[in-house]
């Protein structure tokens, strides 16, 4: 692949990732919301069916159940198992923790992915990147704020959590470009679900309203959205470029956090924001130097 055309696929790998990272942090949005009063299983599966049949529909309209048996592929189904043990440990941590910062811990993830992706797909990634995911990572631990006298376990929850999805994001270059990406989310959605279900079956059924069901709807929508657009963006150019984009979910989290939750980071919180942020905007700069190049 050219320079022309590898720049090319980072961009369009980007776009995804942005598009991905609104529509997951309004999930969680969501999800935290109706987690106040019903278990993280039950969320699960409700907004999972609703997930699956929307999901299964688009697959039909495009054509793509005629490779349906390409689900069984131990690379697939090694991520969706990933996404589910992700999920539960993020959703675990999401309701015991301030939106933003559980959000931003989850920015971790590029410099999980660029150290698998680095020793296992043997992906350069120069200096420049490694000091900006480095400094990324410091902004973490300044919301982490790790303590000698004490240990917040549900941070730690959340930066196992991060740690899976950055192995199920590097085990999306595994997949064959030939299984479509809407398969692979069709199987991430119902490999998920089926984990909920054991678990619920152990947690047992909390009564529901019409507005919770009417939420995880809208939740369902924008997880399926999510989902397809992360796997797209993992398949699209290298992904120590495309996975800081991540970033752009701190805004979101930051701003309804505020608003919704009233919470705000403490003076170390909002210094770890800002590195992470600043992380991002020299991933873009440095992204278009390689266009230009």
């Amino acid at each position: 692949m050219s320079t022309a055309e590898q720049a090319r696929a980072n961009r369009t790998g980007i776009a995804w990732m942005v598009l991905a990272m609104t529509a997951f942090i309004a999930n969680d949005a969501i999800t935290k919301s109706i987690g106040q009063h019903l278990p993280a299983a039950q969320i699960i599966v409700v907004r999972g069916v609703m997930a699956i049949s929307l999901i299964s529909l688009v697959a039909w309209r495009m054509g793509a159940m005629s490779q349906l048996p390409d689900v069984v592929r131990p690379w697939v189904i090694l991520r969706a198992v990933c996404e589910g043990l992700g999920t539960f440990l993020y959703l675990a941590a999401l309701f015991h923790l301030p939106f933003a910062n559980v959000s931003a811990i989850n920015q971790s993830s590029p410099l999980f992915i660029a150290l698998l992706a680095m020793v296992l797909l043997k992906e350069r990634v120069d200096a420049g990147r490694w000091i900006a995911i480095g400094i990324g990572f410091l902004g973490v631990l300044a919301v982490i704020q790790p303590r000698l006298d004490g240990f917040n376990l549900y941070a730690w929850m959340t930066l196992l959590a991060t740690f899976i999805f950055a192995c199920r994001d590097l085990l999306t270059r595994k997949v064959p470009m030939a299984t479509p990406s809407i398969l692979v989310t069709l199987t991430t959605a119902s490999v998920v679900w089926l984990m909920a279900c054991g678990v619920l079956a152990v947690q047992g059924w909390t009564p529901m309203s019409a507005g919770d069901v009417g939420l995880l709807s809208i939740a369902a929508v924008l997880l399926s959205t999510a989902y397809y657009a992360s796997i797209a963006a993992m398949r699209q150019g290298e992904m120590s470029v495309v996975a800081p984009f991540r970033y752009v979910g701190l805004f979101w989290a930051l701003l309804i956090g505020w608003f919704v939750w009233g919470d705000l980071p403490n003076a170390w919180g909002l210094i770890g924001i800002s590195l992470l942020i600043a992380t991002g905007v020299y991933m873009i700069r440095h992204q278009r130097a390689a266009g230009r190049g």
